[in-house]
């Protein structure tokens, strides 16, 4: 059986057995490449789309023994459980805090190390720059959260810098008011020269020829990078703002873990960590499925916000 599409004066008979075949021809002619997509298509499917029929625990009462299907459905209740709640403004403030700081200073960073490395022309000193800026981000996470409270012990390198200087020299992750500044400076340290690599890739498909136009009308190196390099990096930046700004309220939760105490939870406690929290040390499943959820939803309204406004403004978006 055929389609039949009229296009104006034109009929086009669509044959659906002849789309399956040319699906068919293409899925051989490029098997290989189809076989090197399928694990990846595994991974997403196994651990992101199966997973999300779980998330209905967060209107019911969980029991491991019922099961999802055989919990009782409590609705809304944990959600309002969860607005009542104590904890709720402490983590709240502090994952929208955490997150405009790295915003503001760690998002920058490697744009700002991209920029810096394309203006240097010895080759030496730039794969030293590069290689060494790479280097913290293969650290595993367990060690480099070691050094930090290492760094910042009382008799740490940090601290007795401070104490030199006329410091106190106490444990400064004991201090909460100083937990933000080191979460920031530390996740700039492990991730500027990674996150720049995106950059510095795509300063590389920069038209060369604007760079001698520029030089022809005057243009300095500073002016060149105002006025050629910005505009060259601007639709990279704002694909990497969009995406962001989709995981703003997940602040790196396993980092936090391992550096935070309950001196400091006043700052440092946010909704992942309270999540796990509840979940995991408290076994409140279904509770922390809801705030889970709920910071989930949060995310996706900013993405979509950010990409409508980023469509608005520059032309440039992810759909």
């Amino acid at each position: 059986m055929e389609n039949t599409l009229s296009t104006g004066s034109i009929r086009v008979e669509a044959d659906p057995v002849k789309k399956r075949n040319k699906i068919g021809k293409d899925f051989l002619l490029n098997k290989y490449l189809y076989l090197m997509i399928l694990p990846v298509i595994v991974y997403y499917v196994t651990f992101n789309y199966i997973p999300m029929y779980s998330a209905l625990i967060a209107f019911k009462d969980y029991n491991p023994m019922r099961g999802v299907g055989g919990s009782e459905w409590v609705g809304f209740t944990h959600f309002t459980d969860l607005f009542q709640s104590f904890y709720l403004w402490r983590i709240l403030k502090n994952t929208i805090i955490l997150s405009v700081y790295s915003l503001l200073f760690e998002f920058p960073a490697p744009i700002i190390l991209a920029l810096f490395i394309n203006e240097v022309k010895h080759k030496l000193i730039r794969k030293f720059v590069q290689s060494s800026s790479y280097l913290p981000y293969f650290i595993s996470l367990v060690v480099i959260c070691g050094m930090i409270k290492d760094f910042t012990n009382s008799g740490g390198v940090v601290n007795s810098i401070i104490t030199f200087l006329g410091g106190d020299g106490n444990a400064m992750l004991e201090k909460p008011e100083l937990f933000r500044p080191i979460y920031v400076l530390s996740e700039i340290w492990q991730k500027i020269g990674w996150e720049s690599i995106i950059y510095i890739a795509a300063l590389m498909n920069i038209d060369q020829d604007q760079y001698e136009a520029a030089r022809i009308d005057g243009a300095n190196r500073f002016k060149q990078m105002l006025y050629v390099t910005l505009p060259g990096l601007l639709p990279t930046i704002t694909i990497m703002f969009i995406i962001r700004m989709g995981n703003i309220m997940n602040v790196g939760y396993e980092k936090i873990l391992l550096l935070y105490n309950p001196a400091i939870f006043e700052t440092s406690d946010v909704i992942n960590t309270y999540v796990f929290r509840k979940g995991i040390l408290e076994f409140d499943w279904s509770y922390s499925a809801a705030v889970g959820l709920l910071n989930s939803l949060i995310n996706l309204v900013l993405l979509f916000y950010a990409n409508r406004l980023s469509r608005k403004i520059s032309e440039n978006s992810l759909w």
